[in-house]
């Protein structure tokens, strides 16, 4: 299973990183337009988790869109020093992927157990996000540290859940999971590394 999910989730990031480079330019409202759309993929992979070559193309379809959603910010960041700090954001993303995934995978702890905590720090983290584009009241660098604890809890939380999958959850389904949790890992990194660029 394990195989499965980071297999799928390896070709979706490919996908993602295709469409950010095939729209560098795309208008800011656009992207956010593909935001929505891919949250609106989100649902329509969980309805056709029974057909799952629907669900494949669907979840493909997902991390087109989000690769276009985040093309502003990775044209951004390209700017700051010819995209060496998205190698580095990539970099620390895999690999801290892989030790959190040996973690879940080493030890004896069902981090499932914490999906509650990780759950409401996520709602939490959201509140404060939205609330923080209207009212300047947290360095972006303090959230950015913030998203990438949440996150970090959240991988572990689906790493267990691979780790004892049950059969009515698709590798399909982990893989959106695991993917989201990676891409917001490296969106952290992202905004930790360029502020140190800038």
């Amino acid at each position: 299973m394990l195989g499965q999910v980071l297999g799928l989730t390896a070709v979706g990031f490919l996908i993602t990183a295709l469409a950010a480079y095939l729209f560098p330019n795309i208008p800011t409202m656009f992207a956010f337009i593909a935001m929505f759309v891919g949250f609106g993929l989100i649902l329509a992979i969980r309805s056709a988790m029974n057909n799952p070559p629907v669900a494949l193309m669907l979840f493909y379809a997902f991390t087109f869109v989000m690769g276009i959603g985040i093309a502003p910010i990775i044209a951004q960041y390209a700017r700051i020093d010819g995209g060496a700090v998205i190698i580095d954001a990539a970099t620390a993303t895999g690999l801290g992927m892989a030790i959190l995934g040996g973690v879940a995978y080493t030890f004896g702890i069902d981090w499932r157990r914490f999906s509650g905590i990780a759950t409401g720090a996520l709602v939490a983290l959201v509140v404060v996000g939205l609330i923080s584009m209207f009212v300047t009241f947290l360095h972006p660098g303090v959230y950015a540290w913030l998203t990438l604890g949440v996150f970090t809890l959240l991988t572990l939380v689906d790493f267990s859940r691979i780790r004892a999958a049950q059969p009515w959850e698709s590798p399909i389904q982990l893989a959106v999971s695991i993917y989201l949790d990676a891409l917001n890992i490296f969106l952290a990194f992202l905004q930790i590394f360029g502020n140190r660029r800038n």
